[in-house]
């Protein structure tokens, strides 16, 4: 029964974030009437998924019938706050669960209708979510920048943003220390976003944008740090390991690549989290598939990297990193 209705909690969810249910209980406790009439929507519907968002524990129900916040719908359900993921779920149930409705087909033809990892179509579906995953990949950036030991940087610090989308990882970096300077490469719609981004937080006179496909852009020479989040998925093997050899190249010696990525453990039976990203690659690439630490680390070690190491981060999985040798 859980399995059969899995989906519904995330459709909850996106139908309480839209009638702002989370956003007017941050403002204290309510009866479902009251939230009824604040969302300007008859009692039936509010006071139905208010009850299931109890049942899931992002609500909490008292004694006099009055709803209230927990602590993970506080942090993350609440428009605002920068930790908001409520677009998170407009993602999954807008974007992606129709794609997984044909999941099938692509069993089948081992590829589905329609990729997203190409400019035409693609571009508009990651302009639709890139800026919403910020808060998911920020605290992780910023750890890199920690491992870095960017603040203390004396000299220029040239990074390149690959697939750079919000700008995030890229941006923590910028942040840390003035002497950061970055090259962000995507695709031109993808950038407009990657742009607004940086000029939200106040780093974008050190940004040069470079609007073209990874497979064809130039990524320059002579970076110091390269950052790839959450981008081998959607390339399948073959194109990452083409990646990992550009990307080596544009790296000065002594470099630093880090990689994001769902890892899954080589037996591919334990991280549930991996395995089921794998099929949503499926669905949604034609070559795309989620990887273990040790397939990426061999890639990384072909392309002529060296110290392939793991660096816990808050994030899915470690980070990868690996240095190109002086």
């Amino acid at each position: 029964m859980q399995l059969a209705w899995a989906y519904a909690p995330p459709m909850i969810v996106k139908a309480a974030v839209e009638h702002g249910i989370f956003d007017n209980l941050d403002k204290g406790a309510k009866t479902a009437q009251e939230l009824a009439v604040a969302a300007g929507v008859p009692l039936r519907g509010v006071r139905a998924i208010a009850n299931a968002l109890v049942g899931i524990d992002l609500l909490a129900k008292g004694a006099d019938g009055r709803y209230s916040l927990t602590p993970e719908s506080a942090a993350f359900l609440v428009s605002g706050k920068p930790s908001f993921l409520g677009r998170l779920i407009w993602h999954t149930t807008v974007q992606i669960l129709p794609r997984w409705t044909k999941l099938a087909e692509a069993v089948e033809h081992g590829k589905p209708a329609g990729g997203v990892n190409h400019q035409e179509g693609g571009v508009e579906f990651f302009q639709q979510f890139v800026e919403d995953l910020f808060p998911l990949s920020y605290p992780a950036a910023q750890a890199l920048a920690a491992e870095l030991r960017v603040a203390g940087a004396a000299s220029p610090v040239s990074v390149l943003d690959l697939a750079a989308g919000s700008g995030v990882w890229s941006i923590a970096l910028a942040q840390a220390s003035p002497n950061v300077s970055v090259t962000a490469v995507d695709w031109p719609g993808v950038l407009e976003v990657t742009e607004r981004m940086t000029a939200r937080f106040g780093v974008a006179d050190r940004y040069k944008f470079v609007a073209e496909d990874l497979g064809l852009a130039d990524f320059g020479h002579g970076h110091h740090v390269a950052t790839l989040g959450h981008i081998l998925h959607s390339e399948g093997e073959a194109r990452s390991r083409e990646l990992l050899k550009k990307t080596f190249a544009a790296l000065a010696a002594g470099g630093t690549i880090a990689i994001q990525e769902f890892l899954v453990d080589e037996q591919r039976a334990k991280n549930t989290m991996g395995l089921i990203f794998a099929v949503n690659m499926l669905v949604a690439t034609d070559d795309g598939d989620t990887f273990t630490f040790e397939e990426i680390a061999g890639w990384l070690r072909e392309a002529g990297f060296v110290d392939v190491r793991q660096l816990d981060s808050p994030g899915p999985s470690p980070l990868i990193l690996a240095t190109k040798p002086s």
